[in-house]
């Protein structure tokens, strides 16, 4: 497997050049909110008891149908979303476990717990994970009463579960849990290193009961990035997308972005890896485009709590890396283009840095809108590889002038008409784009979506 080093080989890209020359405008005040012409807010729904504490952070959605699923540390919550504009809280589940990332499949919702536990039911309480009897892995839970989900199995994972991304059997019998879970320590008996391996879970849809994990695929075999100051080493992933319809798959592990073949869904095969020893801190997050040959990697540096978007961090760190696939076979590779980050300047108040977005299905073009923590929604073009540029943004002031509080838009999706967004703080918002360049997405329906398990949608 060739490694690139992109920071050393490749000149720098235009949309860095213009976020560096941008004129920095006056800071936004607490709550203020500003936004490009084509983007407007058109509801938010503020987080309810009993996660309306500033520890009860918001995090991922799923979708289906009507319905939107949010994940958040201390539990989830089902939207209905029928009326985009008047979204109503149809049932709220108190079961804590940071950072509970989300999935939702048929009548099964899927969440993830990376917090090690007494145990595996919702009345648990914080417990070090050098107890051999903690807890962390996947939960599941039967929703085919939205008012009142119904939890029906738990399944153990090393490390436990940062996130997971669902993969469908190809038989449709099944569904896969990829979980990515990072940080291993001599102390956790259930989390030894090394770990650099992902575990593969099985859930059979006519009796999920019997979900076990079937796989701990090795994916650095040979020791993943070792690290450096201001470099992650990998040990372990923090995040996977799969695109079944290419049977492909992009990691993001840390220090390490890996593109996979998941046509045995049991046994994915790693068929290039890549690093940035230059200007990505952490590996975060994938999206392919709808052709599957670019892949967008996000480099979540600070960890999300910290003030990146300045001009001391600078257009290239924090940012997103656009590759091309280039190759057939089992010779596909990943080759660097260029960096997008988001051309304002954000106080130091506000932690905001790259983070998860999705694509918009526009028909011939890669167009992707993607949450940046307060530096708000961004919507912006990588059709072009090498010249990547905003067409959009929506943003609110920070949540402090005087401290930094984490919050912001944790994900930023598009489904069915509209853009949706999980605020960390400030609960569910709704957002409408209008601009000529994205209008056929509107053609584009789902039954369902989770973003990390990419569908494919029309187009030439």
């Amino acid at each position: 497997m060739a490694v690139a080093s992109p920071g050393n080989a490749q000149p720098v890209s235009s949309a860095a050049t213009e976020a560096a020359a941008a004129a920095v405008e006056a800071p936004l005040g607490v709550d203020e909110i500003a936004s490009s012409p084509n983007l407007k807010l058109i509801a938010n729904l503020p987080k309810q008891a009993p996660f309306n504490t500033t520890a009860a952070l918001g995090t991922d959605i799923a979708f289906q149908g009507r319905y939107a699923f949010v994940g958040n540390y201390d539990g989830f919550v089902i939207y209905d979303i029928a009326r985009p504009s008047r979204p109503t809280i149809v049932s709220q589940v108190l079961c804590p476990g940071a950072q509970n990332d989300i999935s939702v499949y048929g009548d099964l919702l899927f969440l993830s717990t990376d917090a090690s536990r007494s145990d595996d039911s919702c009345s648990s309480v914080s417990q070090s994970a050098t107890i051999k009897e903690s807890w962390e892995g996947i939960k599941v839970f039967d929703i085919r009463d939205k008012t009142n989900p119904r939890y029906v199995k738990a399944v153990e994972t090393a490390c436990g579960s940062h996130t997971h991304t669902l993969v469908p059997a190809k038989n449709k019998k099944s569904v896969y849990l990829y979980v990515s879970s990072y940080s291993p320590n001599a102390t956790f008996p259930d989390c030894q290193p090394p770990h650099d391996s992902i575990t593969i879970v099985k859930v059979p849809l006519n009796k999920p009961t019997d979900a076990a994990v079937v796989a701990t695929p090795n994916l650095f075999p040979d020791g993943g990035y070792e690290g450096r100051t201001g470099g992650s080493a990998t040990s372990g992933c923090h995040d996977i997308t799969a695109y079944p319809a290419k049977d492909l798959a992009a990691g993001a592990c840390m220090g390490d972005g890996v593109l996979l073949d998941i046509s045995k869904r049991e046994a994915p095969r790693v068929l290039h890896t890549v690093r940035d020893t230059t200007n990505f801190a952490f590996w975060h997050s994938a999206t392919f485009n709808n052709r599957g040959t670019k892949v967008v990697f996000t480099d979540e540096l600070g960890g999300g709590g910290g003030a990146t978007c300045n001009e001391a961090v600078g257009p290239e760190r924090g940012a997103n890396a656009i590759y091309d696939l280039t190759g057939r076979g089992d010779k596909r590779k990943l080759e660097f283009r260029s960096y997008f980050k988001i051309p304002r300047t954000n106080g130091d108040t506000e932690n905001c840095v790259a983070h998860n977005g999705s694509l918009i299905p526009v028909l011939g073009k890669d167009i992707m809108v993607q949450a940046w923590y307060q530096g708000g929604v961004s919507v912006w073009d990588f059709t072009n590889s090498r010249k990547p540029k905003e067409i959009g943004y929506w943003e609110r002031g920070p949540l402090s002038e005087s401290q930094l509080v984490v919050g912001g838009s944790w994900s930023a999706y598009y489904y069915n008409g509209h853009i949706y967004s999980s605020d960390i703080q400030k609960g569910l918002d709704v957002l409408e784009l209008n601009d000529w360049r994205t209008w056929t997405a509107k053609l584009a329906h789902f039954r369902e979506l989770n973003v990390q398990t990419q569908p494919s949608y029309l187009s030439w």
